[in-house]
């Protein structure tokens, strides 16, 4: 039986005996002999197996009970040679024993560990003589008690206790580290023998290195957000120091060796993706560091041929480079086969030849991998990689991919050393860079990690970085290479690489992540200081690839979307391209025997009309118009398929919105008739509509009132500047022959404007979703004064009234906004401002929603009062038009709009901007020597904001040409009056603002000022201020 056996007394012999002896607290040196004479090296083989018999909780209390008295003798000089024999010991019971441990048992036996490192093992004490061969021996049992330990209590420890663990494997890291050193300078030849076989000694450092690695990477990952910022800046810094080490030494390839780095790199991606400090100081070099993994365990390409060819069928500025073995690297396509067969069948594969690793070898590693690790794509995922290098090549990249997005700015310094200047097409084995990744590497799950690390290096502070960007054909002064060239070159070559690999890839997911890097390209890159040709060759690269997309039958919708999304991001890159509009107009001059097959027009309205899939459909709609506003010209033919797919998606029905991502087969929507849509295609067809719209009515930003402040600052300097409008279509590219060019003739824009009134606007303005609504009412905000007098009285109205309608009846904020916003687009049209009905309906309804909670809505509402007093002024002024005394009403409107604006004063700075402008543009015209008659009535804003609500507005008499003018000629008597009140507050007002407001309040108080004082009935010597 168990409790005969010699081993199972002798363990509760010593213990036993342990006990008596402590119960009176005996000193150090004594409990430390007692130890020595209970616990020799002798006796642990039989301690050892007589942990196995005896319960679980009983080993449990006396190891702890050992450990705890053990630590308090870990400052004896003589303790060392013991306490190693302690360590042992633990080690062979945990080894053998799932120890049940608690809170308290794990704080004792991380306490005992801590001290022991720290005043024994550690190589930076003194008193320790051990040799180096024992100190590692010793390191690695502790670590291998930690993760013995860890497995059974892990789960359970709480987060004071993970940070403990933390800090004590950053100490064992650290003295490892210290001993690799010291074995260093030992012998410069320190890692492999004469015969190229790894040396006994460092390999056991390395395996103990990975080991505490491995398990501080759980650490990190069980602590998490938690982490405070101390820990993190000491994880930091010796992961540092590990890294600058690997930097000072070559890098080599081995089995142990890859397995380190992907620990270290591991480690370091879980600090980098949830930085707590700054990591500025340690960019440079974490990141000369892990480029040299870019291309780890890569064959040398240095021997294989590099003949370059042209590609004839793409090019940027000449035709692409490229190199026979570019084709060797890329990834071989291969039948599928699932992970099972793949194992079974690992013998049997074709692999191809010119690879470092033996077929016997490859087969033997293929029997014991998990094929997770790599794209069922990748044909032979072990070929060239016996020592899994892939996995260092990938978490180096991870690696750079989370400072990018940490340190946003201080990475753009080393774009340099991250991205090819030039021959991106041609391997190289010392040029180790992104894209070189991208382009050769055998591994699919690492050429799209390079992807989303270009991703992230584009995105963000690289849009503003990228400016600076320029390219020239002689780069080189003297040895000296400007930035912005550098920056030019690169930009060109990853525009060369980005499209060599849409054009030939056909992994999806790659693709995906292709298209998303060239969308953030597009952003970012100056085309304006870039060769002519780059933009319109990376436009039709993608129509191309649209083209041969849709001839095959594609079935990945979320791909097909991101390539338009792409063509759309493209087509609206601002500023437009003439280069763009002189090939898209040859493109569609040339029809059916374009060299591109179908013009973008037609290929995206062919993709909108197909209704694939609401994603699709969406994004093509949305490249449309991008088109309809840089190149107007280009879509003056194309007005009746808009026309049509936009009143044909307003009467299909509606589904809930759709996912951009959505991967599912087009081929089930695919011959339907009416197929459920989304109700952003539906908004996104009337904004292609409104851009259609504009382009017609001659848009141009600005309605028919000059804009004086603009013209005076320009008369002033001698200079006249043309105004660029971002809601304007863009005129000035248009070239000489487009109908567009000198626009004189709307009859077009009245016949496409009757069209909408009469078949769009109807269904859209009653649409149950806010978004559609609200891009209809956008299309008001695009008429001009030209055509909107053009058209009947009818449509007239019915433009009028459906503004106010929504404006005082809508209750979503997004509609209020637009409405208000096309009542001051209409409230500047003569037609208007000459009929008293439709200028007080205008007047009141901007005023009712100064009044309304949401902030937008008040913005939009304050800029149309503005532009309705910049109407009054100019036709007071300008036109000697003044208000007539009979009119009372219009005196009533004035009032309101003075009151209105003096209220408007104390809101936010946009709202407040607006206000005194507001406030200018009356003042101008203003007669302040004159006070009111006693029949006069001042209507308060809280009256007039309960008498809009009760306002009917309906199609009546009031509104005809024959209605009561609200001005009259200079003969009449005048109604200007103003109240001497108001110029005291006004002036109060101004004074206030000029203090309290931003930088555009404050130009237009001095403004608002000029205009006070341009009042010829002012007397400022006769004003007591």
């Amino acid at each position: 039986m168990a409790s005969s056996s010699p081993g199972f007394r002798l363990w509760r012999t010593a213990f036993l005996t342990l006990r008596d002896e402590t119960l009176t607290s005996p000193p150090a040196s004594a409990l430390l002999t007692l130890l020595r004479r209970l616990f020799f090296s002798e006796t642990h083989d039989a301690l050892t197996v007589a942990a196995v018999s005896l319960p679980t909780s009983e080993v449990t209390s006396d190891i702890t009970l050992l450990v705890e008295l053990a630590s308090t003798t870990t400052q004896c000089d003589d303790a060392v040679e013991h306490l190693m024999q302690i360590i042992h010991l633990i080690h062979d019971v945990c080894c053998r024993v799932r120890l049940e441990l608690n809170s308290f048992s794990w704080t004792v036996m991380l306490n005992f560990l801590e001290l022991t490192m720290e005043n024994v093992i550690g190589s930076a004490n003194k008193k320790s003589n051990l040799s180096s061969t024992f100190r590692l021996k010793a390191m690695a049992e502790i670590l291998e008690i930690l993760r013995l330990i860890i497995k059974v209590y892990g789960r359970n420890c709480l987060l004071s206790e993970t940070n403990h663990l933390t800090r004590l494997l950053i100490f064992i890291i650290s003295s490892l580290h210290s001993e690799l050193l010291s074995l260093h300078n030992e012998n410069d030849a320190w890692y492999t023998t004469d015969n190229g076989s790894a040396k006994p000694k460092c390999s056991r450092l390395r395996e103990t290195e990975i080991m505490a690695l491995s398990l501080l990477g759980d650490a990190l990952s069980k602590i998490g957000a938690s982490m405070s910022e101390s820990l993190w800046n000491a994880v930091v810094e010796v992961l540092r120091k590990l890294m600058d080490f690997l930097a000072s030494k070559n890098v080599i390839v081995s089995g142990i060796m890859s397995r380190f780095y992907t620990s270290l790199f591991h480690c370091l991606h879980l600090i980098l993706s949830d930085p707590k400090g700054s990591l500025s100081a340690h960019v440079a070099g974490f990141v000369t560091t892990l480029q040299l993994f870019l291309t780890y365990g890569l064959p040398s390409r240095s021997s294989s041929a590099s003949t370059a060819v042209e590609s004839k069928n793409n090019g940027i500025n000449s035709a692409y480079q490229t190199s026979e073995n570019l084709e060797s690297w890329k990834s071989e396509r291969v039948p599928y086969r699932p992970p099972h067969l793949r194992r079974r069948e690992g013998n049997n594969m074709c692999l191809p030849s010119a690879e470092s690793a033996s077929d016997s070898e490859s087969s033997r590693l293929s029997l014991f991998s998990s094929d997770s690790e790599h794209s069922d794509n990748d044909a032979t995922p072990l070929d060239g990689d016996c020592y899994r290098s892939s996995k260092a090549r990938l978490a180096a990249i991870l690696c750079i991919q989370d400072l990018c997005i940490a340190e946003p700015k201080s990475i753009t310094s080393l774009w340099t050393l991250l991205l090819p200047e030039n021959d991106v097409l041609q391997p190289r084995k010392h040029q180790q860079t992104l894209m070189s990744c991208l382009l050769f590497d055998p591994i699919m799950k690492i050429r799209i990690t390079s992807s989303s690390t270009l991703a992230a290096m584009l995105d963000g502070h690289s849009v503003i970085f990228l400016q600076l960007a320029e390219h020239r054909e002689s780069i080189k002064c003297g040895s000296f290479t400007a930035l912005s060239s550098s920056l030019g070159q690169i930009l060109m070559q990853l525009h060369t690489g980005v499209l060599y690999l849409i054009k030939r890839e056909s992994h999806d997911g790659l693709l995906v992540s292709l298209f998303k890097v060239l969308i953030l390209l597009l952003s970012a890159t100056p085309y304006a200081r870039m060769p002519e040709d780059l933009l319109p060759n990376t436009i039709f690269s993608v129509h191309d690839w649209i083209k041969s997309d849709l001839d095959f039958k594609s079935e990945h919708i979320g791909l097909l979307a991101t390539a338009v999304s792409c063509l759309g991001a493209a087509l609206s890159k601002s500023p437009p391209s003439p280069h763009v509009l002189k090939k898209l107009d040859e493109d569609i001059s040339r029809g059916a025997v374009s060299q591109h097959g179908m013009s973008a027009p037609f290929l995206l309205i062919e993709l909108a009309e197909l209704g694939i899939h609401p994603a699709i459909t969406f994004e093509s709609l949305q490249a449309l118009k991008a088109i309809s506003h840089n190149y107007p010209s280009i879509m003056t033919g194309f007005w009746g398929q808009i026309s049509a797919i936009a009143y044909g998606l307003l009467h299909s029905p509606v589904t809930p919105d759709f996912s951009r991502c959505n991967a599912g087969s087009w081929k089930e929507y695919s011959g339907k008739t009416s197929s459920p849509t989304s109700e952003r295609c539906i908004a996104a067809a009337m904004k292609v509509i409104d851009e259609c719209l504009r382009a017609a009515s001659g848009f141009k930003g600005a309605d028919d009132l000059l804009e004086f402040r603009l013209l005076d600052i320009q008369l002033m300097s001698n200079t006249t500047r043309e105004k660029r409008v971002a809601s304007a279509p863009s005129y000035e590219l248009d070239i000489s022959n487009s109908p567009n060019k000198y626009l004189t003739d709307y009859s077009s824009a009245v016949k496409q404007w009757s069209e909408v009134i009469q078949k769009h606007l109807p269904l859209a303005l009653c649409h149950g979703a806010p978004v559609v609504r609200v891009a209809a009412f956008n299309c008001f905000a695009g008429l001009t004064s030209s055509v909107f007098s053009m058209l009947n009285d009818d449509m007239q109205e019915a433009i009028i009234s459906s503004a106010v309608s929504a404006a005082l009846g809508d209750e979503v904020p997004s509609i209020k906004s637009a409405a208000c916003r096309a009542i001051g687009v209409l409230a500047s049209f003569s037609r208007i401002v000459y009929n008293g009905c439709l200028l007080n309906k205008l007047i009141r309804a901007a005023e009712f929603n100064t009044h309304d909670s949401t902030v937008s809505v008040r913005i939009t509402a304050s800029w149309a009062l503005a532009n309705i007093c910049d109407s009054l002024r100019y036709r007071a002024i300008e036109l000697q038009l003044e208000l007539s005394t009979d009119d009372t009403g219009g005196f009533e409107a004035l009032s309101l709009i003075v009151e209105t604006a003096l209220q408007l004063t104390k809101d936010g700075d946009k709202i407040k901007s607006n206000a005194v402008r507001a406030l200018g543009h009356i003042s101008r015209f203003l007669s302040f020597n004159c006070y009111s008659t006693p029949n006069e009535v001042i209507m308060t804003p809280n009256e007039s904001y309960r008498a809009a609500k009760n306002l009917e507005f309906s199609t009546t008499n009031c509104c005809k040409e024959n209605s009561s003018p609200v001005f009259t000629s200079n003969g009449s008597s005048s109604a200007k009056f103003g109240d001497p009140r108001w110029l005291e507050r006004m002036v109060q007002a101004f004074l206030s603002c000029v203090t309290t407001g931003n930088v555009k309040v404050q130009w237009n108080v001095c403004h608002a000022l000029s205009n006070l004082f341009l009042n010829n009935t002012l007397r400022l010597h006769d004003m007591h201020w």
